[in-house]
């Protein structure tokens, strides 16, 4: 089962496969104790509702949602709740994802996918937004090996083990989270830690996106996945047990 790659084709979801290895934690699968399947909707065993809006069932959502969100859960081991929560809005869901698979996996620049996962995580502390704080520190220890840095940058920046030039490119993220009048200054202490004007972009895009999924995530009251939490934490599952 392929997704379109086309950007917004016929009205169908535009990620490219990179995107599906991405969203769904590239080789990391969950020991089976914690999987289950589960059909989307409002219903829930769980104490508290994902979402404070309707989330659609299986059975009622455009095909393309669904064979994005079958395809998420065959990678990764289960659908992480904000594809369940956007799906609300299909129009929306579909936008969301597209502009997210420009900006994470943008081959050029200098930012790595571990970068990019730590300026979300940055932010989203900020805006303090449980649900991208939580997933996107899986991926960061993910991506990065590090199992740390991540909950050091949620507690507190400024004593985080980050090297120089993660420093800077966290500050300029905040600044721009916060936000602050971006001056000279900024783009001088990045070019001093090698990031260019382009890559000043690349953080700021990716900051001001996520202040915008972090104020979606509060106005749904998203509530992050149980899996998340053991992400990048626990060994990966080798091919012959899965």
């Amino acid at each position: 089962m392929r997704v379109t790659t086309s950007l917004m084709k016929l009205g169908r979801l535009s990620l490219s496969a990179k995107f599906l290895v991405n969203i769904s934690y590239g080789n990391w699968r969950l020991p089976r104790a914690v999987l289950g399947r589960k059909e989307y909707g409002t219903d829930s065993d769980s104490p508290r509702p994902i979402s404070r809006y309707p989330v659609p069932y299986k059975k009622d959502l455009p095909y393309d949602l669904v064979e994005l969100m079958e395809e998420v859960e065959k990678k990764g081991g289960f659908v992480p709740n904000v594809f369940k929560a956007l799906a609300h809005r299909p129009s929306e869901f579909r936008a969301f994802f597209a502009y997210y698979d420009v900006l994470m996996n943008k081959e050029t620049g200098n930012l790595t996918k571990a970068d990019r996962e730590l300026i979300v995580v940055a932010t989203s502390a900020s805006n303090k937004c449980p649900y991208c704080v939580t997933a996107h520190s899986a991926l960061h220890r993910i991506y990065s090996k590090n199992r740390m840095l991540a909950d050091q940058v949620v507690v507190n920046p400024e004593l985080a083990d980050l090297s120089n030039r993660e420093r800077a490119m966290i500050e300029f993220a905040l600044a721009i989270a916060k936000p602050e009048n971006i001056t000279e200054t900024h783009f001088q202490k990045l070019e001093e830690h090698g990031f260019d004007r382009e890559d000043a972009w690349d953080i700021a895009m990716v900051t001001a996106f996520f202040a915008m999924a972090n104020r979606i995530a509060h106005l749904t009251d998203l509530r992050p996945n149980e899996e998340f939490y053991a992400l990048g934490r626990v060994p990966k599952v080798k091919n012959e047990e899965k």
